[in-house]
């Protein structure tokens, strides 16, 4: 049985480091995709991205086999093996990442015995510029490294430290870790648990927006930045209101995977909620554990009991960026010239913003399809918050 695991095992290596060079010559294939390979042995499984579509098979193989060592697949692989006759213990590997016009950059979340048979949790991280297959350092996301490092630093001590719970086991924001996950949305930095983890002890990681770090990226033609579409992002450009357009009728913000219409209990099993769910004018707001809902907020109906029915009626994003959308940015006569005028507009006082658990200004309400996009603006019309509602 272990000889018949063993050769499972080379195998399915064999088949991510070979890149899949059957479908090279598919006419269907369009462009470079990233694809899920998963191996299930007794109660564990393993799954990873595999890049396939590449011109270039050699490189493709070369990518691929980067990949595999990068996210440690072997040794994840060789774990599930061992664990194969125990009935209570396993662990569970998957990824989550994209190939970004022709970069690939991707995480490994591996959670489990992964080491002994006590429960830890743990990041694998892999960026990979597909052009020449070279792994992505964190400073050739910027023009001057070493200042960003040094803005880095800061940014996390002064503005996530503060946010942290005082009952974490690790609550180091600083050094940057060697981790990192890039989006067209953001930098995502990812920690090893003994570091900063979260309240349920999984290893911490922190997302920051293009918008933020917009004057250190490199934005030239041949910069990372640019090339994974964080441009499109950060900046408002002429197809700005078309995306914002497709983006409401998808009722789905840019770097959020939850999308309105889910179960509020799928999401809370799945990422552990923050704080408790607090109540505002007409529902309740849940704040959930991990780096792409830090200042995102799931929106549902104010029932008195559980949640186990309810469903997500509104996606609320208090930072970041979404099509040219930067909360504490944008202006509203910058959507409101591009987007015509709202359905409609509200004005919150200090009192009725209290009760949205928002800052007192303007709110424009745009119906797009079947969904509801709101751009609430403070006192001085800056965007604040970008809510996506049913």
């Amino acid at each position: 049985m272990r000889k018949l695991l063993t050769m499972l095992t080379a195998v399915c290596l064999a088949m991510g480091a070979a890149a899949f060079a059957e479908g090279e010559g598919n006419p269907a294939a369009e462009g470079i995709t990233a694809e899920n390979r998963e191996l299930q042995l007794g109660g564990s499984s393993v799954s990873y991205p595999s890049v396939t579509g590449m011109e270039d098979g050699e490189l493709e193989a070369q990518v691929n086999g980067q990949i595999l060592e990068d996210l440690r697949v072997k040794e994840y692989l060789d774990r599930m093996t061992a664990l194969i006759s125990d009935e209570v213990h396993s662990i569970s590997v998957r990824w989550d990442g994209a190939v970004y016009g022709d970069v690939f950059s991707g995480l490994l979340e591996a959670e489990g015995a992964l080491k002994n048979l006590r429960r830890s949790h743990e990041w694998a991280w892999s960026s990979i510029d597909l052009r020449d297959g070279h792994e992505i350092t964190l400073g050739e996301l910027f023009t001057e490294e070493e200042a960003a490092r040094e803005w880095l630093e800061a940014y996390l001590e002064e503005t996530v430290a503060p946010a942290l719970s005082a009952h974490l086991a690790g609550s180091a924001v600083t050094p940057l870790p060697e981790g990192f996950r890039l989006e067209p949305t953001g930098l995502t930095l990812l920690y090893p648990a003994e570091q900063l983890c979260t309240l349920k002890e999984r290893a911490g990681a922190v997302k920051i927006a293009w918008n933020e770090i917009r004057e250190l990226a490199d934005w030239s033609e041949d910069g990372i930045p640019a090339r994974i579409g964080a441009a499109e992002m950060a900046e408002w450009t002429e197809q700005s209101p078309e995306r914002i357009r497709e983006m409401t009728e998808s009722g789905q913000l840019p770097g959020i995977p939850a999308a309105v219409g889910d179960r509020v209990q799928d999401w809370t099993d799945r990422m552990d909620l923050l704080n408790d769910p607090e109540e505002y004018a007409g529902g309740r707001m849940f704040e959930l554990e991990g780096a792409a809902f830090r200042n995102v907020y799931l929106l549902s109906d104010a029932v008195s009991r559980g949640w186990e029915d309810s469903e997500v009626n509104g996606i609320r994003m208090d930072r970041g960026c979404a099509w040219g959308l930067c909360i504490g940015e944008t202006q509203a006569s910058v959507w409101r010239d591009a987007l015509g005028e709202p359905e409609d507009t509200a004005v919150f006082d200090a009192e009725q913003a209290e009760s949205y658990r928002t800052v007192p200004g303007t709110c424009d309400y745009y119906e797009f399809g079947e969904y509801r996009l709101q751009l609430q603006a403070d006192a001085d019309g800056v965007l604040a918050s970008i809510t996506l509602a049913r």
